[in-house]
């Protein structure tokens, strides 16, 4: 059985973009795959607090007190959950043209030193090295503008979708797919053509996750 982790981002629970293309996504896997399992995390509805100097004191902390351990619960809640995912479903809004505050602050939660990640000066340049591999990162986003790929409009601003590419190597991601929504905030023909696009990119996206999935499980198929 696969565990797919779904995360809101988006502060609307109501008229979300993003939600919406999450619960597309979804009802389609389902319908794939109903013998998997599919966990929820809603960030936009309940956001992680942001870390503090006693968070950051307590997690490099060697001997940790109760309240350490206590302040550090919700974060290996949040880690283990990754760590029994094998693909992860982002779904996120640009908020002034990076993450949500309540995404970053569940970033900041769940890449930590020697749970996610393990630090070690022998390493050189290249400290860092992620604890967990394997896993598949699908970002669904919305974006009130458009034109953000290279020679567009808006190139170079786009803060949100390699910020969430670059820390998820620290969740062990390996393989990441993106499906956007652009033109959110001109609601004209542009923006219903970048929805429709959205939408109808997600059925040939979970076959080619499954595809994956059933490549990796078949080792007769990966051998031929």
């Amino acid at each position: 059985m696969t565990r797919l982790l779904r995360i809101d981002a988006s502060a609307r629970t109501s008229r979300s973009l993003t939600r919406a293309l999450a619960d597309n996504f979804t009802q389609i896997w389902r319908r794939r795959r109903p013998q998997d399992e599919i966990g929820l995390r809603d960030v936009g509805s309940n956001p992680p607090p942001i870390i503090t100097e006693d968070w950051i004191a307590a997690a490099f902390a060697k001997g940790r007190s109760p309240d350490q351990e206590q302040l550090l619960a919700l974060s290996d809640e949040l880690i283990a959950e990754v760590a029994s995912a094998d693909i992860i479903v982002m779904a996120t809004p640009m908020y002034n043209y990076g993450m949500p505050a309540a995404l970053k602050a569940w970033f900041d939660q769940v890449v930590r030193v020697d749970k996610t990640f393990t630090f070690d000066l022998a390493r050189g340049d290249a400290p860092l090295d992620p604890v967990f591999a394997g896993k598949t990162l699908t970002l669904l986003t919305s974006w009130g503008e458009f034109g953000f790929a290279p020679g567009e409009l808006n190139e170079g601003r786009d803060s949100l979708t390699p910020h969430v590419r670059t820390a998820s190597r620290y969740l062990g991601v390996e393989a990441f797919h993106h499906v956007g929504v652009e033109y959110q905030e001109f609601g004209d023909e542009r923006f219903e053509a970048s929805r429709e696009a959205a939408f109808a990119a997600l059925d040939p996206l979970v076959d080619t996750l499954v595809s994956a999935l059933e490549l990796r499980s078949d080792p007769r198929r990966s051998a031929a």
